[in-house]
């Protein structure tokens, strides 16, 4: 069976990188029935939760008129809009920082710009197409193998990302849960005040253990067939630190587009965060829909035409020109190398 461990050595990568890539990476393990199962029960969880999604949608925006959804865009002013321009611009650095911290800790040399660079690219297009191990991981292997980076350290730094954003989307929505105040969980969330507090506590628990289970286990641990090492404490801390802020930052896209004083801020995120992991969960490409509907549905007293126009600001800022950004880099750069190798070989 492959291995996680970072320090495990592989050769270059093979021109077939999806299909290697989904033989290493752990979601994709199993017997053939297995996989063709779960696929079947991931379609059907799909199609279950959009289509609740486009009936949540329906009844939350089906009066919206044009007017009405150009009067809120207009609304956010350019203090809000460059706000938001500028959290995802804060987002996606974040995410390059972990990017660089997720390839040194599986033993890839790289330069901290073409990480942040990759990160970003990886990213982007993982975030808007969805199926994120397998699609960011591809397009990792296909840009950093002009570095000589493994397919392994590639599967090794994925995984790191991953659960540097379980991490963070987990203990934000604990704390956020937590610390909002049980008048604001009534007025602005369907989140009941009890079900709020016994969620924010799960959840900072399990991000709790995770950092135990850093501090006190040194040896790998077998998980679906691969021996997965454990970063050290001190790097499970960073990865809870930056994948806090990061999510912070992603969720102050949304909610900076929103009327001022419509809904404080820890109660927003109380809504968000399980959104987010709503669809994610639903491998709909970006959620989109599902996420949507599952902020629609966790939210009260909100007006509609400010919500949709939040959600096509955020989708705009967030998704979209990112994702516009991204291919066009990945093709100026895979371009770029094919020129490079027709020309060495050439010479």
């Amino acid at each position: 069976m492959p291995s996680l461990d970072p320090d495990t050595q592989a050769d270059r990568l093979p021109g077939d990188v999806e299909e290697e890539l989904a033989a290493v990476l752990p979601e994709t393990q199993g017997s053939r029935f297995g996989r063709f199962l779960t696929g079947a029960i991931w379609h059907f969880v799909a199609v279950l939760l959009l289509a609740v999604a486009a009936s949540i949608l329906w009844r939350e925006f089906h009066e919206l008129s044009p007017a009405d959804l150009a009067a809120a865009i207009r609304a956010w002013g350019w203090d809000s809009t460059l706000l938001a321009i500028g959290f995802s611009a804060t987002s996606f650095l974040l995410m390059g920082v972990v990017e660089l911290m997720g390839l040194r800790w599986a033993g890839a040399r790289i330069g901290a710009g073409s990480a942040l660079a990759g990160g970003f690219i990886a990213c982007a297009i993982s975030h808007s197409l969805g199926a994120n191990l397998l699609v960011a991981g591809a397009v990792r292997a296909r840009f950093y193998a002009k570095h000589g980076i493994t397919l392994r350290q590639v599967a090794a730094a994925t995984v790191f990302n991953s659960f540097t954003f379980a991490v963070g989307i987990s203990t934000l929505a604990g704390v956020s849960l937590l610390l909002a105040r049980g008048h604001e969980i009534a007025e602005v969330s369907r989140i009941a005040k009890p079900v709020a507090d016994a969620m924010g506590g799960i959840l900072v628990t399990g991000v709790t253990g995770y950092i135990a289970l850093c501090a006190v286990l040194h040896r790998p641990l077998r998980v679906f067939g691969h021996s997965v090492k454990l970063p050290s404490w001190r790097t499970a801390l960073a990865q809870l630190a930056i994948g806090t802020v990061d999510n912070a930052v992603a969720a102050a896209i949304l909610w900076i587009l929103l009327p001022a004083g419509a809904i404080s801020y820890f109660a927003f995120v109380g809504a968000y965060a399980p959104s987010v992991i709503v669809g994610l969960i639903s491998h709909v490409p970006g959620g989109v829909g599902v996420f949507e509907g599952a902020v629609s549905t966790l939210t009260r007293g909100l007006s509609p035409a400010a919500l949709a126009a939040a959600f096509l600001g955020y989708r705009l800022f967030f998704f979209l020109i990112p994702l516009m950004v991204a291919g066009i880099s990945l093709a100026i750069d895979t371009v770029g190398e094919r020129a490079r190798r027709s020309e060495k070989a050439r010479s």
